[in-house]
């Protein structure tokens, strides 16, 4: 056996990690194994009695409760056929505005990104709806792609959001002051994306042609009608779990649970509601939750046994001979975070490469909570960055035959830069992030 601190034999776990996830090995089981194997070489039958104990300390983890609730809300709102009735009022209510269905998309996007928080919900289903009328309607088929990936993945940032519950649960920070922390900087991302593309049209308005008066000359009563009976109520119930978190009403998994009840209730309002689409949300929702569970309990015994080697020493001795300031230090931590978005989900970050960063931040002095905004913004990237990037291969599949992958990649690489000016602007005025949860709390 070893002994008790063992840095090399640390680095060498975390680098037969990486290969392992390479070479295609399942996450969650590859966590465990090599947790299990690196700390029965350091600690004995220990081990056994340490993977008990996380196991347990995950699953009696009321926070991570909210995921499935969560999860499942979104799962409905996508069945109920809520989306489409949501792009269509949103679509005649912008219909003035150049690149007119670009922006609905956006908008539609950011809201259905509320309810779900599922990157690959989003971006299926509107690259099955928003898609295809944007090419029917003579849109510039990277435009559209850009648009529909780059919306579709803000989810990530804006509240009530998977990956900042997890992050919340690993860094031990307060998930409503996350949510509070993340709402500016997600509207501010969803404004950039908006901004870029009307000026865009507006200046090349071949770009996205408007549509025919047949097509958007209707009523104003129509276009209200359309607005109350499909974005006000969705609005209104997320704008209720997300109130009740931020004023302290209610946890996150309460307000989960109330959504997912609220998510019911518009269902059937819609009379979209039946027994099989309740039967296949569930079963996504065990499915997606097992994955996040297993995926925390295997992080969990990996990060411990990988702290008990010292496996963070040598992180503290090269950051303590570069001697970085703490804004080169930012940018180290970005850049890391930027490239292991290539091979890695976010979920494989936040759960073994965050917990690597969190000793540094009292050492340069980084707010924890400011620290996981900059990564769900980073994050961003990871879906849209090639050449591994999950977003536009969503897009590809279900996209018309003729829309190759390179023309989805080149239409996002605008909004990668968009993102990485959201990036300096928070960080520059880290009011953005702050002044919310620090009124609030």
């Amino acid at each position: 056996m070893f002994g008790l601190a063992n840095p090399e034999l640390g680095v060498l776990m975390l680098a037969l990690f990486i290969v392992f996830i390479m070479l295609g090995f399942p996450i969650a089981f590859t966590l465990m194994a090599l947790g299990v194997a690196f700390g029965w070489l350091a600690m004995g039958d220990t081990v056994f009695a340490l993977v008990v104990q996380r196991a347990y300390s995950v699953m009696a983890n009321d926070v991570l409760v909210s995921i499935p609730l969560f999860v499942f809300m979104g799962y409905i709102i996508e069945r109920a056929n809520i989306l489409d009735r949501l792009f269509y009022s949103l679509q005649l209510s912008l219909k003035g505005v150049p690149g007119a269905l670009a922006v609905a998309t956006l908008a539609t996007c950011a809201i259905f990104a509320t309810a779900t928080g599922i990157v690959g919900a989003v971006v299926t289903l509107m690259g099955l709806l928003a898609f295809p009328a944007m090419l029917r309607a003579g849109y510039d088929t990277k435009l559209s792609a850009g648009v529909v990936c780059a919306g579709g993945c803000l989810g990530i940032l804006i509240p009530p959001s998977v990956m900042l519950i997890l992050y919340g649960a690993t860094a031990g920070v307060s998930v409503p002051k996350l949510y509070a922390g993340a709402l500016f900087p997600g509207l501010m991302l969803a404004g950039l994306y908006m901004l870029y593309v009307i000026v865009r049209c507006w200046l090349n308005p071949a770009l996205a042609p408007k549509l025919p008066p047949e097509e958007y000359d209707v009523p104003r009563m129509v276009v209200f009608k359309a607005l109350a009976t499909s974005f006000f109520p969705l609005t209104l119930l997320i704008l209720s779990v997300l109130g009740s978190i931020f004023f302290g009403l209610a946890t996150p998994t309460e307000a989960a649970a109330v959504g997912s009840l609220g998510s019911l209730l518009l269902a059937a309002a819609y009379r979209s509601l039946s027994f099989r689409k309740v039967q296949e949300s569930v079963v996504l929702t065990a499915r997606t939750s097992a994955m996040v569970c297993w995926l925390f309990v295997g992080s969990f015994i990996f990060s411990s046994i990988f702290a008990y080697l010292g496996g963070h020493e040598p992180i503290k001795t090269f950051m303590a001979w570069v001697d970085p300031s703490p804004l080169m230090f930012m940018i180290i931590a970005q850049l890391i975070i930027f490239v292991l978005g290539w091979p890695l989900e976010w979920t494989e970050i936040i759960v073994i490469f965050v917990p690597i960063f969190l000793p540094l931040l009292q050492q340069f002095g980084v707010d924890p909570l400011f620290f996981g905004i900059l990564i769900a913004l980073n994050i961003q990237t990871s879906f849209l960055s090639p050449p591994v990037a999950m977003a536009p291969f969503y897009l590809k599949g279900v996209a018309p035959k003729h829309v190759t992958i390179n023309e989805i990649f080149a239409g996002v690489m605008p909004f990668l830069w968009i993102v990485l000016v959201a990036l300096i602007l928070v960080y520059t005025f880290p009011g953005i992030a702050l002044w919310l949860p620090n009124y609030l709390y």
